[in-house]
């Protein structure tokens, strides 16, 4: 699977590893992901999604509904 939150749209940078002497070689940035399943009680089912540790935290804060309708607006969700 790919390396991309589902909510938030987060997925890997890229960018340099710089030593002591500024040599630069190339790296990769990835993000903090978290396979999760919850519970949706409008729809009476649960849900698996794959996110980010600070979508989490959103979702703690607004609850999963309004993080989901958020992420559809945003075009992350189908």
């Amino acid at each position: 699977m790919s390396k991309i939150c589902q909510l938030t749209g987060k997925k890997v940078m890229s960018g340099n590893n710089v030593s002591h002497s500024k040599r630069r070689t190339k790296r990769k940035f990835l993000p903090n992901l978290i396979t999760k399943k919850f519970y949706i009680p409008e729809e009476d089912r649960h849900v698996t999604l794959k996110i980010s540790a600070s979508s989490l935290r959103t979702i703690n804060k607004i609850g999963i509904s309004a993080a989901i309708k958020r992420a559809k607006e945003q075009g992350f969700l189908k």
